[in-house]
C-alpha cells in the first residue's frame, strides 16, 4: 500500500490485552510512531482510534505486534475476519477454564476434606507429589502460556503489566512445591493447587469479563442488525428487481411492503403507511406517513405498501450515522478517567516492590520464608488493576449505548461527564421551543365563505406563511376560486379579481384606508404582542376580516423546562424576535422575563453563551439551524435537536432524535447517572485494591482466595455498568 499524505482516522481491533497497563503500553507505542497525531486506546471495546498521517495502517498494526499484542483493521472487509478471531477466543478461553478446573478440582476437594479432618486413601492419594505435580503442570505451562508470553512482551518494552504479576505468583507457588515435595529434607506443605486454581479463577474471571463485555455493546450490535442487505428497486421498464444494498444509489424507487424493513433513507412517492420508528426514536407508537414524508433506514414499515425516492443510502443514512457515533463515543475516554490511566500505569510497579518487600520483611520478622513467599505470591495476585481499567470505559459503553436506544446520542466520554454538571441551558425559541413551522392560530371572517377567498389569493403566492394558509384550509375544506389580475405589493400584500370584486391581503398598513379595521383593533393588538404575523382581508370599500400565522410552542417545552428548573438548573431562552413577542413566549413555557435573551441577530448567539461562561455557569446550548452552529460550538454542551440542519448535528455534542425537549432532561439524567457508575466502580476498584494488599501482605488472605477475589473484581465493576441498563429515562 502506498504511503498516505492526507490526515486520516482509523480504528483497530487490539488482541492480547489483559488489564490497564496494556491499553496503556500499546496507546503509547501507537502515539510514539511517526505520523501519528492521537491514539486511544479502549480496555472495554478492545479497540485503538488512531488519527495519523504520512504512514500507513500495516505500519501501525506492525508497530502493536511489536510489543507483543495484536491489530486488525477494524472496518467492514475485516469484520467477519473480527468477530471469526473473537468466537475462537472465547471458545478457546471456556474450553481451558474446563479443563483446568477439571484438573485442579480433585486436589481442591482432597485439600478441603484433608481440612475438615477427613483421612482416607483417595485423600492421600491426590497430595502425593507426583500426583499433583502431573495434574498442576499442564495447567500452569499450557493453559497459563498466555502468562508466561505477556509478561516476557512487557518485560521487554519495560511495561510490567497483569501477565507479570501472574506469572510470578504461580510460577513462585509453584517452584516452592517443587522443592518442598521432590527436594527438601523433610516434607513440607505443597502449594500446587494454589498456583493451579489461581490460573483457573483469573481465566474463568476472564471468560465471565468477556461474557459480560459482550453484553455491553450490545447496543451496536442492535443497531447493526437493523440495516437491512437488500432492498427492493423498481426498474425504468416497470419491473421489480432484489439489488444489494451496496448496488442502491440516491434517485432509485424503492418498494417496501407492510411488516418489511426500510432500507434506506427516502420520500414517499406513492402510499399511505404508519411506521415503527422506536429504533431511531425510542417512540414506541408507530408514525403516520404520507406522500412527500422522509422514512429512514433500518425503520419498519407496518402497514401499507410504499414506494421511496432513495434519499440517502449505506454510510449516509441516518442509521449508519448513529452507529459511528455511538462507536466514537463508546471508544473514547471521559476525562475522569485519566486519574485510573494515571494510577494504573504506576500501579504494577509499586505492587512488584510491595511484593519484594512483604517476602523480605516476613521472612526476616518470622523467619519462615515459604510462608513469607506464599503472601509475597498473595499481594501479586490480588493486586491486578483489571476493575480500574475497566470503571470508566465500560459505563461509558453501556450509557451511550442506552442513550442510542433511546434516541440520544452523545459525542463521547468528555460530553457525557460535562453534561452531569450543566447548571444553565440556554434554548433557541425557533424550532426547539416552538415547531418551527407555521400554523394559522386565529382567524376572524365577517363569513366563513371568505376563507375560500384567501386561501384562493394565497395560491397564487410565493410567500413563505403561504404554505401555512392553505394547510388551514385544506383542513377546513376551502374551495379554490379563480384568480384574475393578480400582484404583488412588496411589504404589503398581495391582490387580485374573485367573481368580479377585488381582494386585498396583507398588513394593517395595507388596508388602513378602509373601513371597520377598528373593529379589529383589539384582537390585532393582542396577536402581534404575541409576535403573530397578521394578515387582513378586504374588498374594495371595507375590511372583512383577519388571520394570524405564528410559530406554535411544542407541546412538551413547558413540561421540559419546568423539569430542568426543577434540578436547579437555569433556563434561559434566545430569539431574534422583539422583546414582546419573546416574553409572550416566556411567560408560556415558565422562563422568567429575566432570562430571555430578545433581538438576538444570528452572529451574536454565542456571544450569549459566552457571557454565561464568564458568570461561572456550565452552559449546555440547545437549537436546531445552521445559525445556531456557532453557538453550539462554543458551548461546554453543544445540543441539537434531530429535526435541525447536518452542520447543527456535525458541531453538536449531543443529538437529540426527537425534537422534544423533554429529552434535554433524559440526557442530563442518563449523564449523571453514568457518571455515578464511574464513580461507584472507581471507587470500589481503589479500595478493593487499597485494602486487598495489606491484607495479603499480612497473610490474611491465601494465594486462591486472593486470585479469586481478583478475578471476580473485574466482573463486579463489570456488573455494576451493565446495571445502568435498568434506568428508565
Amino acid at each position: 500500500m502506498s504511503e498516505m499524505t492526507s490526515s486520516q482516522t482509523q480504528s483497530f481491533v487490539i488482541t492480547g490485552m489483559t488489564c490497564a497497563n496494556c491499553s496503556a503500553r500499546v496507546e503509547k507505542e501507537l502515539n510514539a510512531q511517526p505520523g501519528v497525531k492521537s491514539a486511544n486506546v479502549n480496555l472495554a471495546t478492545e479497540k485503538a482510534t488512531v488519527s495519523f498521517e504520512d504512514t500507513t495502517p500495516q505500519a501501525l498494526i506492525k508497530s502493536v505486534e511489536n510489543i507483543g499484542y495484536g491489530a486488525i483493521l477494524d472496518d467492514e472487509a475485516h469484520r467477519q475476519q473480527v468477530a471469526k478471531e473473537k468466537a475462537e477466543r472465547v471458545q478457546k478461553m471456556k474450553r481451558d477454564v474446563i479443563i483446568s478446573a477439571i484438573l485442579v478440582a480433585p486436589l481442591m476437594i482432597s485439600m478441603l476434606l484433608m481440612m475438615a479432618g477427613v483421612h482416607n486413601p483417595v485423600v492421600a492419594f491426590f497430595h502425593l507429589p507426583l500426583v499433583q505435580l502431573i495434574l498442576v503442570t499442564p495447567i500452569q505451562f499450557v493453559i497459563g502460556k498466555r502468562f508466561y508470553t505477556g509478561a516476557y512482551h512487557a518485560i521487554k518494552t519495560k511495561a510490567p503489566n497483569m501477565d507479570v504479576l501472574v506469572a510470578m505468583g504461580t510460577t513462585a507457588a509453584y517452584v516452592l512445591s517443587l522443592y518442598n515435595g521432590f527436594l527438601a529434607d523433610k516434607p513440607h506443605e505443597l502449594y500446587f493447587e494454589s498456583s493451579g486454581m489461581i490460573i483457573t479463577l483469573i481465566l474463568l474471571g476472564k471468560y465471565l469479563e468477556t461474557m459480560a463485555k459482550t453484553k455491553t455493546s450490545n447496543a451496536i450490535k442492535q443497531l447493526m442488525n437493523l440495516q437491512a442487505k437488500t432492498a427492493r428497486v423498481l426498474t425504468t421498464s416497470g419491473a421489480e428487481v432484489e439489488l444489494p444494498l451496496e448496488e442502491v444509489t440516491p434517485g432509485m424507487t424503492v418498494i417496501v411492503r407492510p411488516g418489511e424493513q426500510i432500507p434506506v433513507d427516502g420520500e414517499l412517492l406513492v402510499g399511505l403507511t404508519s411506521v415503527d420508528e422506536s429504533m431511531l426514536t425510542g417512540e414506541s407508537l408507530p408514525q403516520e406517513k404520507a406522500v412527500g414524508d422522509t422514512v429512514f433506514g433500518g425503520t419498519v414499515n407496518t402497514t401499507g405498501l410504499v414506494q421511496l425516492r432513495a434519499l440517502k443510502v449505506g454510510s449516509d443514512t441516518v442509521l449508519a450515522r448513529i452507529i459511528r457515533m455511538v462507536e466514537d463515543a463508546q471508544g473514547s475516554k471521559a476525562p475522569i478517567q485519566q486519574i485510573a490511566d494515571k494510577i494504573s500505569g504506576i500501579f504494577v510497579p509499586a505492587v512488584l516492590i510491595a511484593a519484594a518487600l512483604t517476602l523480605v520483611v516476613t521472612g526476616f520478622v518470622t523467619g519462615d520464608w515459604q510462608q513469607a513467599v506464599i503472601h509475597s505470591v498473595a499481594v501479586l495476585v490480588i493486586a491486578c488493576p483489571c476493575a480500574l481499567g475497566l470503571a470508566t470505559p465500560t459505563a461509558i459503553m453501556v450509557g451511550t449505548g442506552l442513550g442510542a436506544k433511546n434516541g440520544i446520542l452523545i459525542k463521547g466520554g468528555q460530553a457525557l461527564e460535562t453534561a452531569s454538571r450543566i447548571s444553565s441551558v440556554i434554548l433557541d425559541k425557533t424550532g426547539t421551543i416552538t415547531a418551527g413551522k407555521p400554523q394559522v392560530t386565529d382567524i376572524l371572517l365577517q363569513k366563513d365563505d371568505l376563507l375560500d377567498v384567501i386561501v384562493s389569493l394565497e395560491n397564487q403566492s410565493e410567500h413563505p406563511l403561504a404554505q401555512a394558509i392553505l394547510q388551514y384550509g385544506q383542513e377546513k375544506g376551502a374551495r379554490q376560486l379563480p384568480v384574475t389580475d393578480f400582484s404583488t405589493l412588496p411589504g404589503y400584500g398581495i391582490t387580485g379579481k374573485i367573481n368580479g370584486v377585488t381582494y386585498r391581503l396583507g398588513t394593517k398598513n395595507y388596508v388602513a384606508d378602509l373601513a371597520h379595521l377598528a373593529d379589529y383593533e383589539a384582537s390585532l393588538t393582542a396577536w402581534s404582542e404575541a409576535g403573530k404575523t397578521l394578515m387582513i382581508l378586504a374588498d374594495e370599500s371595507q375590511v372583512l376580516g383577519a388571520i394570524a400565522v405564528a410559530d406554535t410552542i411544542k407541546e412538551t417545552s413547558q413540561e421540559a423546562v419546568k423539569g430542568l428548573q426543577e434540578k436547579g438548573i437555569k433556563v434561559y431562552m434566545l430569539t431574534g424576535d422583539n422583546q414582546k413577542a419573546a416574553q409572550y413566549i416566556a411567560k408560556i413555557v415558565g422562563i422568567p422575563a429575566d432570562q430571555v435573551f430578545a433581538e438576538v441577530l444570528p452572529e451574536d448567539k454565542s456571544a450569549k453563551v459566552q457571557y454565561l461562561q464568564e458568570q461561572g455557569e456550565i452552559v449546555g446550548m440547545v437549537g436546531d439551524g445552521i445559525n445556531d452552529a456557532p453557538a453550539l460550538a462554543l458551548a461546554d454542551i453543544g445540543i441539537a435537536m434531530g429535526s435541525g440542519t447536518d452542520i447543527a448535528m456535525e458541531t453538536a455534542d449531543v443529538t437529540l432524535i426527537h425534537s422534544d425537549l423533554t429529552y434535554v432532561d433524559k440526557m442530563i439524567r442518563l449523564s449523571q447517572a453514568t457518571i455515578r457508575k464511574i464513580k461507584q466502580n472507581l471507587f470500589w476498584a481503589f479500595v478493593y485494591n487499597t485494602i486487598g494488599i495489606p491484607f495479603a501482605a499480612l497473610g490474611f488472605l491465601n494465594p486462591i482466595v486472593a486470585g479469586g477475589a481478583m478475578a471476580f473484581s473485574s466482573v463486579s465493576v463489570l456488573l455494576n455498568s451493565l446495571s445502568l441498563n435498568r434506568k428508565r429515562l
